[in-house]
């Protein structure tokens, strides 16, 4: 991770067809293509790969997560439960919708702790969205069930964790719908792009159709087609999904390496006494994005955080302190700052945030440390960065 680490001739050959016709729009303009559909092509390929009927390709993760939850028809005042550690895109997709983010302690699985999930259930949950951050998952077995037993929808962000497995099905391909980003910094990069995947008939003709503004996408003829229902602009782009076309084929060649260097990683520090690792839940294999472990306590990782990056281990991260990815620094939501008025429903149903107690989070973020794994390191590179990783965390 991330896969622009390895761009080459097939990203440019992928790249140039689109060029070479010269339409860089995924709808119409049949006769010019010379048979080219790169985002028809990419998401063929990704319901291949993912073990699904459905993908629906959109410019971004975070327009994934918006069209996801419009097309189960959740909406304003509809709540959904998601983690306290997570990218802000979680909670930005569901305000885009009028629905309201509640947020809920992580366990040891840096995800969604179905116990702090069953007890944050009200009349007006809809969705159960966990995070599968840093290359691994939450507990799916456990959500599920509780799912099952509410009749809630079972959303997964698998945004930082494409090609990590839960009891042998692709991450994203769980629940009933999953979702992907395909940013710059992704293991599968488009540049800029995302999708939705299901194998719910229903939610991939809304995903469809409220990505490109309700175009019901009948007939060839675009200026001719209805409008269902309200809709948005989520389109990704040819030029986009042709990247990512290259990239998805190169999927398992990817993760083949993020488990070789994460191997080498951990298996230098796994001794030292004051090393713990993540949970992967049981039937789970993580992606191997990122290598996340568990010091002592606070002052320890904190410590440890800042001595890596003086020895040069880079993109190390301490996220408890994070601007973007941990609760503890979403001044904007907690203070509903927006640059309009936000919906009646979010402005009475969101949580007061300054006054939550996620001590059961600041547990395991508070002590966490997760360290990229990248593709474009040399063996020689990974050796000398296990060496260094060892040699600062067992002075500490």
């Amino acid at each position: 991770m991330p896969g622009f680490e390895l761009f080459g001739d097939k990203e440019r050959q992928q790249v140039n067809d689109v060029l070479d016709s010269g339409v860089l729009m995924r709808y119409g303009f049949d006769g010019m293509r010379n048979g080219h559909w790169k985002a028809l092509e990419l998401e063929k390929s990704l319901s291949e790969k993912m073990q699904v009927k459905h993908t629906q390709l959109v410019s971004s993760g975070t327009a994934a997560l918006t069209v996801a939850l419009a097309s189960a028809g959740i909406g304003a005042g509809d709540e959904v439960i998601m983690p306290t550690f997570t990218f802000v895109a979680s909670f930005e997709s569901i305000l885009a919708i009028g629905a309201v983010p509640i947020l809920v302690d992580v366990d040891d699985t840096l995800a969604l702790s179905p116990e702090a999930v069953e007890k944050a259930i009200t009349e007006r949950t809809k969705v159960v969205m966990p995070v599968h951050m840093c290359g691994s998952m939450a507990d799916l077995k456990a959500l599920k069930a509780i799912c099952v037993k509410h009749d809630l929808l079972l959303l997964e962000d698998a945004c930082q964790a494409i090609g990590g497995t839960f009891e042998g099905k692709p991450l994203g391909s769980y629940g009933d719908l999953g979702c992907f980003s395909f940013d710059y910094v992704k293991t599968v990069t488009c540049g800029e792009g995302g999708a939705v995947i299901t194998n719910n008939d229903t939610y991939k003709t809304n995903a469809d159709h409220y990505s490109d503004h309700g175009h019901d996408h009948v007939g060839k003829d675009r200026g001719a087609e209805t409008h269902p229902f309200l809709g948005y602009n989520h389109r990704i782009s040819e030029l986009h999904a042709a990247v990512g076309l290259a990239q998805i084929k190169r999927l398992d060649e990817f993760l083949a390496i993020q488990k070789k260097n994460y191997s080498v990683l951990r298996e230098a520090i796994q001794d030292l006494p004051n090393i713990t690792f993540r949970k992967v839940p049981r039937g789970g294999e993580e992606s191997y994005a990122f290598l996340s472990f568990f010091l002592p306590n606070t002052e320890t990782a904190k410590k440890a955080h800042l001595a890596l990056g003086k020895a040069g281990v880079d993109a190390c991260f301490y996220w408890f302190d994070n601007n973007w990815h941990y609760y503890r620094e979403w001044k904007h939501l907690i203070e509903k700052k927006s640059l309009g008025r936000l919906p009646v429903e979010v402005q009475k149903q969101l949580p007061d945030y300054s006054k939550s107690d996620f001590s059961a989070s600041d547990k395991w973020v508070g002590r966490t440390i997760s360290c990229l794994v990248k593709l474009g390191w040399s063996e020689e590179e990974v050796r000398e960065r296990s060496k260094k990783m060892a040699e600062v965390l067992s002075k500490l």
